[in-house]
C-alpha cells in the first residue's frame, strides 16, 4: 500500500491528512475551542508529516470568535512548500439551517477563503452539494461552472465535489476535471461504494468525511485493534487507507493527543485476515 497519492496528477500528498472542522469547536453547538490550542495542533500536524489540510470558511465557532481558516493562516503562514490546502463552498448557513448557495454566493465564498487563508490560489476547492445530508437529483452544474471559471482565472488549482452521488459526479466531470470527491464513508457507513468505485477506476481522490464516524464497537474491529495493539479509531482509519488506493483520509481533532493517535494509524498495515474480520 502506497502512503502517497498524486492529487489531480500533479500534487503529491500523504494519504493521511488533517480535517480542520473541529479546530473551532468540539461539535455542533459546542463552545468555542481555545485558539492557541488549535494553532498548536496545526503546527504539530505539519511536524508529523501532514501535508494536506481540509478546511472551509464555515468551520467556525457558533459565536464566531474562532475560525479554522484564521487559525491555519496564523499557525502556518508563510506556508511550507508542498502543503496542500483544500476548502469547500456551496452551502449558506442561516437561522433555518443550510441552503444551497447561488452561483454568486459560491464565488464570494471562495474569494473569502482566499482572503482569510492569505492565499492567491487555492489548491483544491470542493463544491458541497446538499446540506447536512446528500441531495440526490439536485443539479450542481451552475455552481460547479462558477468554480470551473475561477480555475480558468488561476484562483483555484483543482476542483472537487462533496456529498454527491454517481450521477452528480458524472455531471461535474462533464463540466471540468474533478480531482477529488469528499463523501461520508466509514466502517459503519459503506453505502457510498458506488462512488468510491468510480473514483478508483478514474484515479480521483476519494476523501471520506467523518472517517471514524461509526462502527467503532464492531466485534471484528475490536479483534483487529487488539491484534495490532491499536485503538479502534486507528484501525478504522487504516481500513479506509486499505480499501482503495485512491482514499485520502482527513481525521480531525482539536486535541494534540488525538492528533498523535490519528497520525500513528498510517503505520498500521492490515492483513488479509484483518480485512476479512472487518468485512
Amino acid at each position: 500500500m502506497t502512503s502517497q497519492f498524486r492529487l489531480g496528477g500533479d500534487l503529491t500528498i500523504n494519504r493521511l491528512g488533517f480535517g480542520a472542522m473541529r479546530l473551532s469547536q468540539a461539535g455542533p453547538g459546542g463552545p468555542a475551542r481555545d485558539a492557541e490550542q488549535g494553532r498548536a495542533v496545526l503546527r504539530r500536524a505539519v511536524e508529523l508529516g501532514v501535508d494536506h489540510i481540509d478546511t472551509a470558511g464555515f468551520y467556525r465557532s457558533q459565536d464566531g470568535t474562532v475560525s479554522a481558516n484564521t487559525l491555519i493562516r496564523e499557525a502556518l503562514s508563510p506556508y511550507p512548500g508542498g502543503l496542500v490546502i483544500a476548502t469547500k463552498a456551496g452551502p449558506v448557513f442561516g437561522p433555518g439551517g443550510p441552503r444551497p448557495g447561488t452561483p454568486a454566493e459560491v464565488r464570494a465564498q471562495v474569494e473569502s477563503d482566499l482572503e482569510s487563508l492569505g492565499l492567491d490560489r487555492l489548491d483544491l476547492v470542493y463544491l458541497r452539494v446538499g446540506g447536512t445530508g446528500p441531495a440526490p437529483g439536485e443539479s450542481l452544474a451552475e455552481r460547479f461552472e462558477v468554480l470551473a471559471r475561477m480555475r480558468d482565472e488561476g484562483l483555484i488549482r483543482h476542483l472537487g465535489v462533496s456529498n454527491v452521488d454517481a450521477a452528480q459526479l458524472a455531471e461535474a466531470v462533464g463540466i471540468a476535471p474533478v480531482a477529488a470527491v469528499q463523501n461520508a464513508f466509514h466502517l459503519g457507513l459503506r453505502a457510498g461504494t458506488a462512488v468510491l468505485d468510480v473514483c478508483t477506476r478514474a484515479g480521483i481522490a476519494f476523501v471520506p468525511f467523518f472517517p471514524a464516524g461509526g462502527g467503532l464497537d464492531d466485534p471484528g474491529l475490536l479483534k483487529v485493534a487488539d491484534r495490532h495493539a491499536a485503538t479502534p479509531r486507528q484501525v478504522a482509519l487504516a481500513w479506509l487507507l486499505a480499501v482503495s488506493p485512491v482514499t485520502v483520509v482527513i481525521p480531525g481533532t482539536g486535541s494534540l493527543a488525538h492528533l498523535e493517535e490519528n497520525v500513528a494509524a498510517r503505520s498500521i498495515t492490515l492483513t488479509g485476515d484483518d480485512l476479512a474480520d472487518l468485512a
